[in-house]
């Protein structure tokens, strides 16, 4: 025969209380489970999102910052005067230079000299100043048109 310890046997009357774990948000929101709460009397909430779903772009905002904008920055920028580009063309020109060895030789890209070189960069006194060092050639007193 087994042999048993000699210690009081107890037992424990103390209730065990199981619950379901909490439905995830996302099997909330599933057309099934909205079905189902609505049959059997459930509250549900719905929401309609703003503009949700919807692919169209909005128009009135756009415009109201750019309203904005305009009131707070003046309307155009200035750019390189004629004097200048044809100052900066002559001088790259006589040295035998082309557009991207004098980036180079300023460090910039290539576009930047060509976008002085067209009149439509913003004039920018440090690049101004590189090219007048490179190309020696007084460019800073003739920025503005």
């Amino acid at each position: 025969m087994p042999s048993r310890s000699a210690g009081v046997i107890k037992q424990d009357w103390e209730p065990v209380v199981m619950h379901k774990a909490k439905p995830k948000s996302q099997d909330l929101r599933d057309p099934k489970a909205v079905n189902h709460a609505l049959r059997s009397g459930a509250p549900v909430q719905t929401i309609k999102k703003f503009d949700a779903g919807s692919n169209k772009k909005a128009t009135a905002p756009v415009v109201n910052a750019r309203k904005l904008e305009e009131e707070t920055e003046p309307a155009a920028l200035g750019r390189i005067s004629t004097e200048v580009r044809q100052a900066i063309q002559k001088a790259r020109l006589e040295k035998k230079m082309s557009q991207t060895v004098l980036a180079k030789l300023i460090n910039e890209q290539p576009k930047v000299v060509q976008e002085y070189e067209n009149g439509k960069a913003v004039p920018n006194q440090a690049i101004l100043a590189k090219m007048e060092r490179v190309l020696g050639v007084k460019l800073r007193g003739k920025t503005g048109k």
